[in-house]
């Protein structure tokens, strides 16, 4: 799934193409409720909240996609064709200058701003960790409401305590903070949970430039390396799923301990 970065990323890459419209042309070839864009509309902003994308048009129509595993955004020059499946495409946006198309995205909503407001999801999200700033005293507080016995991985993963960390960054930063991911959130100090949100800010933020993601020197420390030699102490990386959603974690048992 693609996390927080690679949306941002996918923000800043749509900002550049489409700049502020007009959009000559919106389709969504299979039924989405709610408002839609008219052509001469401009776009009045396209920002990225967590791992959700939101483009606002002047019409007060507001499009929320959600890539989950297999969505994707595609940028052609201006009534270039889209080499695609016709049942991929979920949204395509012209604008006089290019063609945007979202590809096999799950989530597709026209919204108002009274729907956005009333949004289940996207109001119970907990601030963007690619932010500039983070409010950490904010997601220390949200994090304090979780059943104490929750795992640290799994609680670094609940986009309402902060926004945009998945599996890759989870298993990351629970490595550089030498934090075994199955301990359980209530055995965790406020002090080490500080040092582990701010860490994900820090290592999401380097990332939102180009080329590959990078948490050390060397690429990822540990995610997809199960069986590879840790690159701190030179141990076994260990991989086990946990939580509801059996997510898969990925980290070194003999240098991730809590002291």
């Amino acid at each position: 799934m693609p996390e927080g970065d690679t949306i941002h990323r996918t923000a800043a890459r749509l900002r550049a193409a489409l700049g502020d419209g007009p959009v000559t042309s919106f389709e969504t070839p299979w039924h989405v409720p709610g408002p839609r864009p008219e052509p001469g509309e401009s776009i009045e902003t396209l920002d990225a909240k967590g791992k959700h994308l939101l483009i606002a048009f002047s019409g007060g129509a507001i499009l929320h996609t959600h890539l989950r595993m297999n969505g994707s955004w595609r940028i052609t020059a201006a009534g270039a064709t889209t080499r695609a499946a016709s049942r991929q495409v979920r949204v395509a946006i012209d604008t006089l200058t290019a063609r945007a198309v979202c590809l096999g995205a799950p989530v597709v909503e026209l919204l108002d701003a009274g729907s956005l407001r009333r949004h289940a999801i996207l109001n119970r999200l907990g601030p963007d960790l690619c932010g500039e700033d983070l409010a950490t005293d904010a997601v220390l507080a949200r994090a304090a409401r979780l059943d104490p016995s929750t795992p640290i991985g799994v609680a670094l993963l609940d986009q309402r305590v902060a926004s945009g960390i998945g599996n890759v960054y989870r298993s990351e930063v629970l490595w550089a903070c030498r934090v075994d991911p199955f301990v359980p959130l209530g055995d965790v100090p406020v002090g080490v949970r500080r040092i582990l949100w701010r860490t994900a800010h820090e290592q999401l933020r380097r990332n939102l430039g180009p080329g590959p993601r990078k948490t050390v020197p060397e690429g990822l420390a540990v995610y997809g390396r199960a069986g590879l030699p840790c690159r701190r102490c030179g141990a076994r990386i260990e991989v086990r799923r946990s939580g509801e959603q059996g997510r898969a974690a990925w980290w070194c048992p003999a240098c991730q301990t809590l002291d």
